[in-house]
């Protein structure tokens, strides 16, 4: 048991807190190196994630079409176009004599028994047991108890596609399932016409005879009469697909589909020609290649900025993270006002951040020996600022700029994106490999989100500085044992003295009476 100064009249408690105060300073210290060890981490870990970012940029600015990108213009609506990088300038007659539909089918008979109404949300068969279904030949399946089953087949599968007609079946939920199953067909039903229509994916002519083929017991076939007679595979509903016919400068082909590529361009059929061809234009897209240039320039600029920031922040090393003890008498604004200040300064001087900014100005900066004209970022209106403290910012000469891209695009390609290893590397091959080497420094040092604590540099000092509070904890858990022991056996010898006292005092005063 703790006696607390009952004997003595001291504050016990608070005497042996006060103690223990002092004897917490040696970890208070500690966990303050844990917390900034710990908000250290989290700065890499932010600056990895804006590496990856800029990274993510420098993959799409590698692909040709960021800087050989193609423009397209048409004279006739009826023929659009979209052009990769490899397309060939200069202008191409298009002439469209027919388009390519797909093969359709449509039920011979309407689906209504006479005055009745279809509902595709009930169960086809309580439908056609209540007549409401025009064919009554189905009446077979209901009474044998058997499950109606559609199967059909189109003109490039061997095997039938089937689907059970059960007791809980719709229309709306048959004809969905066709046409969400990978059967090359869709299903529907034309509430106008009363029937139902079955269309292939795939447009084009594809064989003589039936795109979508029925067996002969096909519910499906005979509910919707779509046979012209039992044996011919034939279906009298059918409209069969056919190509696109078209000439390409002055050439007669044919397409299976309203899309043909040739010589890198997409060519898109919307209509017909009729007798006014459509000529279609490629020209090299410098504007969108120059706003992907500026826009990359920007964000690398943005990272320059915020590495040069923190390695230049100013240390306060008055200014410690604070224990729960001390934000208590603090408001949230004092706690936000010196929070700042002991964040401050973490990353200052820092040689990974310093390396690699260093690394990424050198790739920006050094020769590219490609076989095209431009050798430097500054033939083609980029370098870096002339001011040093911006840390190596580029800036962008924008009518040398356009120039290049206009004049000659593929030497300002080649000078980007050559992806060889030699003198020759392209300067965002190079760009690339100085953030892969910053960022893996980083993730050795940091650690990344998902990495154990013990796989990084930090987080071994982390888990060192874990062992040593917990040692320390448990070592002022016995201290405070022996303050309380010294101060209980302090009050116990004070009330024994008191006792004594008191009997002498008592003997005394009956003494004298």
């Amino acid at each position: 048991m703790r006696i607390s100064g009952f004997a003595s009249g001291m504050d016990i408690d608070q005497m042996v807190k006060d103690l223990m105060s002092a004897e917490r300073i040696p970890l208070n210290r500690v966990e303050a190196d844990k917390t900034r060890l710990e908000w250290t981490r989290d700065s890499y870990r932010d600056f990895n994630v804006k590496l990856k970012e800029l990274d993510d940029a420098l993959l799409k600015m590698r692909l040709s079409s960021s800087l050989m990108s193609k423009q397209t213009s048409t004279s006739n609506n009826a023929v659009t176009a979209t052009a990769a990088s490899s397309a060939s300038n200069g202008s191409y007659k298009m002439e469209v004599t027919e388009l390519a539909t797909s093969a359709i089918n449509v039920s011979q008979n309407t689906l209504s028994a006479e005055g009745k109404e279809i509902d595709a949300f009930a169960t086809i068969k309580s439908q056609i047991a209540d007549g409401e279904f025009g064919n009554s030949a189905l009446a077979a399946f209901i009474e044998n108890g058997e499950d109606p089953v559609i199967s059909f087949k189109t003109a490039k599968q061997e095997e039938n596609f089937e689907y059970k007609v059960t007791d809980d079946t719709t229309l709306e939920s048959l004809l969905t399932k066709i046409t969400n199953d990978d059967n090359g067909v869709r299903a529907f039903y034309d509430v106008g016409q009363d029937k139902i229509i079955l269309e292939s994916v795939e447009a084009g002519n594809h064989q003589e005879g039936a795109e979508i083929q029925f067996e002969d017991t096909s519910f499906m076939a005979q509910l919707f009469d779509m046979r012209s007679s039992n044996t011919d595979p034939a279906y009298a509903g059918e409209q069969g697909g056919t190509d696109a016919t078209f000439k390409y400068n002055g050439v007669e082909l044919t397409s299976k589909t309203n899309q043909t590529t040739l010589n890198g361009i997409t060519f898109t059929f919307n209509n017909v020609t009729n007798d006014t061809p459509a000529y279609v234009n490629i020209s090299d897209d410098t504007d969108t290649a120059f706003d992907n240039i500026v826009k990359f320039v920007d964000q690398y600029n943005s990272l320059v900025d915020e590495i040069t920031s923190k390695t230049r922040e100013e240390r306060y090393k008055d200014y410690d993270p604070l224990t729960a003890e001390e934000m208590e008498s603090m408001s949230e604004r004092e706690i936000e006002l010196w929070e700042e200040k002991a964040r401050s300064g973490l990353l200052k001087s820092d040689r990974i951040l310093m390396d690699g900014l260093s690394s990424m100005r050198q790739a920006w900066t050094g020769s590219v020996d490609s076989e095209g004209s431009f050798k430097h970022l500054s033939s083609i209106g980029i370098s870096t600022t002339r001011n040093y403290m911006d840390g190596g910012k580029l800036e962008i000469d924008e009518d040398k700029l356009r120039a290049a891209l206009r004049d000659d695009p593929t030497s300002v390609d080649q000078l980007f994106t050559n992806s060889s290893d030699g003198a020759d590397r392209g300067i965002f091959n190079k760009l690339n490999d100085a953030i892969d080497q910053t960022a893996n420094r980083i993730n050795d040092k940091a650690g990344r989100s998902t990495s154990q604590i013990q796989q990084y540099a930090l987080g071994r000092e982390l888990q060192n500085m874990n062992t040593r509070i917990d040692n320390f904890n448990r070592r002022l858990v016995q201290v405070e044992d022996r303050y309380w022991s010294q101060f209980t056996a302090m009050e116990k010898a004070i009330q024994k003295m008191n006792e004594q006292s008191n009997f002498l005092y008592s003997q005394m005063s009956g003494g004298q009476q």
